[in-house]
């Protein structure tokens, strides 16, 4: 049976975030969704994935919220249940950048997909992939900047470190994401620093990857996304990285194919980190993962946190 995932945020206020989370969590297990979602004061954040019902259920509780109504949503689908569980976490910020006082309502201007590529091969546009190094690894658009940050923390004094080479010559800034959430925050952010002309990708990379055609495509690779898929390609179809289950890092065919792997144990990236010990429990943790898939079972060393 097919399941849906349902991936989506919404900047609001939320005046007592704290209120409603034990209501929203009730729904979400009543209705056989899981996945994760945060809450705050700016407001939610998460992806979640059940029958199609269960969503439809859990998506109308939150557009109920206050402000919440015009959410909108991404939606894929899947074999399999990609979460174990199911989590609605109180945090600070529901994308943490860490600059105090920022709007994030106060954003740059939304581009759809269908005129991105237009406005990314325009001479006078610096494009900016906002994601973190290990995504921007396995794809981004043709001629975008890879800050190379390890957080979305470190995007403002990366900015702040560069901003003078990245703005030289240009007359505008388009940053994009996977789903669009740090992109929204990232132009709120440079419009608190005086930089007028920001653009972002409407929906991000997904709705980007959803509706353009591969054919006339300017995305290289594929897309990072944090749940058992590891990444998707046109079409949103599942890509061919798969997980290192050591980093937590996506390894591509290439890196499966390296004498430095082995599945469950470690990849290329995190192997010199890691002594005999530490491989001998990954592998035995990976042993019992496989013990328990072939029993039809969820293993704690098999999650992957949305």
């Amino acid at each position: 049976m097919s399941v849906t995932i349902a991936a989506l945020y919404h900047f609001t206020r939320f005046a007592d975030p704290d209120a409603l989370r034990a209501p929203l969590l009730a729904m979400c297990e009543a209705e056989g969704v899981r996945g994760t979602l945060l809450l705050a004061a700016e407001g939610i954040n998460g992806t979640i994935a059940g029958p199609a019902e269960g969503i439809a259920a859990v998506l109308a509780h939150i557009r109920a919220l206050p402000g919440c109504a015009a959410l909108e949503v991404k939606y894929a689908a899947a074999e399999a249940m990609p979460f174990h569980r199911t989590k609605v976490r109180l945090k600070r910020e529901i994308v943490t950048m860490g600059e105090p006082g920022l709007d994030p309502t106060d954003t740059g201007t939304y581009v759809e997909p269908a005129d991105w590529n237009a406005l990314i091969a325009d001479p006078d546009t610096v494009l900016i992939d906002t994601r973190n190094d290990y995504e921007v690894g396995v794809g981004t658009f043709a001629g975008a900047i890879d800050p190379a940050t390890q957080s979305f923390r470190d995007f403002p004094a990366w900015f702040r470190a560069h901003r003078e080479t990245l703005l030289a010559g240009k007359a505008r800034v388009a940053m994009f994401c996977t789903g669009g959430i740090r992109c929204e925050k990232a132009t709120a952010f440079l419009k608190a620093e005086g930089v007028e002309d920001v653009f972002h990708l409407k929906g991000g990379i997904l709705r980007y990857l959803e509706e353009v055609p591969a054919e006339r495509s300017a995305w290289q690779g594929e897309c990072f996304v944090f749940d058992e898929r590891v990444a998707v390609g046109h079409g949103l179809a599942e890509g061919t990285h798969g997980l290192c289950r050591a980093c937590r890092m996506p390894v591509s065919p290439e890196d499966r194919a390296s004498p430095l792997y082995e599945d469950g144990v470690g990849c290329p990236r995190c192997h010199a980190t890691r002594d005999a010990a530490d491989r001998a429990r990954y592998a035995e943790r990976h042993r019992q993962a496989l013990l328990a898939e072939a029993r039809g079972e969820a293993h704690v060393g098999r999650r992957y946190e949305a």
